[in-house]
């Protein structure tokens, strides 16, 4: 008996589907990989990039870690970036959190968390950087969502810091860095308004 049987019935079913809806699309998709966008975002099980974008599979670049972090020692980021930016040339990365975020609400937590901690010190970095602006803040929630914006917008700045960026910056490719952010009460997005662009 196969373990998670179920699963395996449900991709057998959605390949039929798109295969009757689009035939050659799979044959087309192994042949090449082509996307425009990087989309860097947190692993939040509710936050999935294609859908929310409405993009089919072969169209975006993915990476996701714990509320969508970008740090110069994760090897892991870089190394998406990288061959994001110098081999599909994508056009546009997009760093995407949202509120509601259990790894932004948990930074602001005093209990230990084990392991996660440690990466959650980057949310507390960002914190600390506008704990004026945020210690203003008397009501929780608005607290917590104005830390998710802004750790959105420190990635953007990380996400610019990188070599590879700041390469393809100075070389004028045309790049564009995005912040984002999405709410899971209506589903729509939210343009921070930190564009960087190289062209």
């Amino acid at each position: 008996m196969k373990t998670l049987k179920h699963l395996f019935d449900s991709n057998r079913d959605w390949a039929e589907r798109i295969g009757q809806e689009q035939p050659g699309f799979f044959e087309e998709l192994s042949r090449q990989q082509n996307p425009e966008y990087l989309w860097i975002g947190c692993a939040d099980s509710r936050v999935p990039a294609n859908e929310i974008i409405s993009l089919p599979p072969g169209e975006v670049f993915v990476h996701r870690n714990i509320a969508n972090v970008v740090v110069h020692t994760d090897l892991n980021c870089l190394s998406v970036i990288q061959y994001a930016v110098e081999v599909l040339k994508v056009k546009h990365i997009i760093v995407c959190g949202h509120y509601g975020c259990g790894g932004v609400a948990a930074s602001l937590e005093t209990v230990d968390h084990g392991l996660i901690d440690n990466w959650l010190q980057h949310i507390r970095d960002v914190y600390r950087l506008h704990a004026a602006e945020l210690d203003g803040i008397a009501d929780p929630l608005e607290r917590k969502n104005r830390l998710c914006e802004l750790n959105v917008i420190e990635q953007v700045g990380n996400v610019c810091a990188t070599r590879t960026v700041r390469a393809a910056l100075a070389s004028r490719q045309n790049l564009n860095i995005h912040g984002w952010i999405y709410s899971l009460e209506d589903g729509l997005l939210k343009d921070l308004g930190v564009t960087v662009t190289g062209k």
